[in-house]
């Protein structure tokens, strides 16, 4: 009878990527028939962009068992309880969006129905009152949830993380290779193809060492090495959609205690990310090279730097999009690789996670099982065009007239998933959340209402208890969430008496 189990899994390239890959897959493929090696070369820089998660990061953690306090000290990270938009729908304006649902739902609805009516009155107060994890970021506040009290809104406390992703490599390598991960240090010259099947059979370095695998996971990032410059799988550009295809990056000084959230500035032809570590703050501006080039986007950018900075600023670019076979034959390719949407919400990292869950999931013999490689695709294809969604509504949904870059934004065409979000919502207040979709409704509420997007009316069952009613309930509320997030502590002090990092 054929063997057909697959034994020696390659990952090519290292990063986030590649040791989210190998520590996640070592940790559940227990099996001494399995080997794992990870090729990557010192002389390659990783992109590093993205340092900071969303809460869903925390099942990847607790699958790799690791100590979440110290993660934070050797990762020199910070936490986040969501991310502050400034000047998208209007220069001057600011909303956050939280990871957390806004009050409580009522008589069967969300939420916001009733906050609502209570706005129509005229009596309600910002949104943002009924939300904790919005209010302990404006008051820089934070704790981890808190089960002691059944009724508390501590309970539901989400987070995420900031973190050096350099940093956060080096720890997943470290545990990698103590779960048998084997590094390899050198760079791929060439790629060795089956001549019947097309499969990759194996790989050359510099050395000259081959490295023979029955699968290869690629994790080269832009190039794309196995996916794209060997089995031509195709790129999706989604320019159109997301128009930003450049990045300045670099790291400043901050004299001030962390912020527990990202901050996100809209700018005259993009956007500037400022994500606060333990020790300094990563920042970055995500900007189109159609409407602005880089001599005034790098000017633009220090220009809003907030301390001296620690390195020069670099540029990246990129093209927004994904791979239309992230799993080609016996390649799959994980991170950037596989496509990138700009990290406007944290996803990349995350893309990541759930690549690696999906491969689990669907994960083959050496048969490769066409209908399962189908299946994976077209589940990653929804994922990419989901989250795709959600960061467009950010650019469409603009008031702002002030340059060609949101002129542009404004009245482009947007795929007609969003169209179709952005009518239901301003019509009548209705959220979906379809297929399981990463961003819950609270998510799209946040950024609805915090662009400005107002519905005309709101679901009928709001109606159906009296003002009377309606105020104690929305007082009650708003008094209960207030306190809780007044009892948190600082996150300067809850880090120190914690999580303090290692790093000076």
């Amino acid at each position: 009878m054929q063997d057909l189990k697959i034994r020696n899994i390659v990952i090519v390239g290292g990063g986030t990527a590649g040791w989210m890959a190998a520590s996640g897959l070592s940790k559940i493929f227990k099996d001494p028939e399995i080997s794992f090696r990870l090729i990557e070369s010192d002389e390659i820089a990783t992109v590093g962009v993205g340092e900071a998660t969303i809460p869903q990061i925390q099942y990847y953690n607790r699958l790799l068992d690791l100590d979440e306090n110290d993660f934070i000290r050797k990762t020199n990270a910070t936490f986040k309880l969501g991310i502050q938009f400034e000047n998208w729908g209007r220069v001057g304006d600011s909303y956050i969006h939280p990871f957390l649902h806004y009050g409580q739902d009522m008589e069967g609805i969300h939420f916001h129905h009733f906050w609502l009516r209570y706005r129509r009155a005229g009596k309600a107060p910002p949104i943002d009152t009924y939300n904790l994890l919005a209010l302990a970021a404006r008051d820089q506040k934070f704790q981890r949830p808190d089960f002691s009290q059944p009724n508390s809104p501590l309970r539901q406390i989400a987070y995420a993380f900031h973190f050096d992703a350099g940093l956060y490599a080096r720890y997943l390598r470290q545990l990698s290779e103590k779960q048998g991960v084997r590094r390899t240090e050198g760079k791929v010259v060439s790629v060795q193809q089956n001549s019947e099947s097309g499969f990759v059979d194996s790989v050359t370095l510099d050395s000259g060492e081959v490295i023979a695998g029955d699968l290869f996971i690629d994790c080269t990032g832009f190039r794309g090495l196995l996916i794209e410059q060997t089995l031509g799988s195709g790129y999706e550009d989604w320019s159109h959609y997301l128009p930003c295809n450049r990045a300045v990056a670099a790291t400043y000084q901050r004299d001030t205690a962390p912020l527990p959230y990202t901050r996100a500035v809209a700018k005259e032809a993009g956007w500037q990310w400022h994500i606060p570590l333990q020790s300094r703050t990563g920042s970055g501006y995500v900007f189109s090279s159609n409407f602005q080039g880089e001599d005034d986007a790098m000017e633009s950018y220090k220009r809003d730097v907030e301390g001296p900075l620690l390195k020069d600023p670099y540029f990246l670019r990129f093209t927004t999009g994904m791979r239309k076979t992230p799993w080609n034959k016996n390649v799959v390719a994980i991170g950037l690789s596989s496509g990138f949407l700009e990290p406007l919400e944290s996803t990349s990292i995350h893309l990541i996670q759930s690549s690696v869950a999906r491969l689990m999931t669907n994960f083959p013999d050496k048969a490769f099982n066409q209908a399962d490689i189908d299946y994976y695709n077209r589940r990653t294809r929804v994922e990419f065009e989901q989250i795709r969604d959600f960061l467009v509504l950010h650019y469409k949904a603009t008031e702002r007239d002030d340059t060609e870059f949101w002129n542009y934004c404004r009245t482009m065409d947007i795929p007609d998933t969003l169209k179709e979000k952005i009518a239901v919502f301003s019509e009548n207040g209705r959220l979906y959340r379809e297929d399981n979709e990463m961003f819950k409704e609270a998510s799209w509420l946040a950024v609805f209402l915090g662009q400005n997007i107002m519905p005309k009316r709101y679901h009928p069952i709001a109606d159906i208890i009296s003002d009377q009613e309606l105020d104690s309930r929305m007082n009650q509320l708003a008094q209960i969430i207030g306190n809780g997030a007044r009892a948190m502590p600082t996150h300067q002090q809850f880090i120190d008496a914690n999580c303090k990092a290692d790093i000076a």
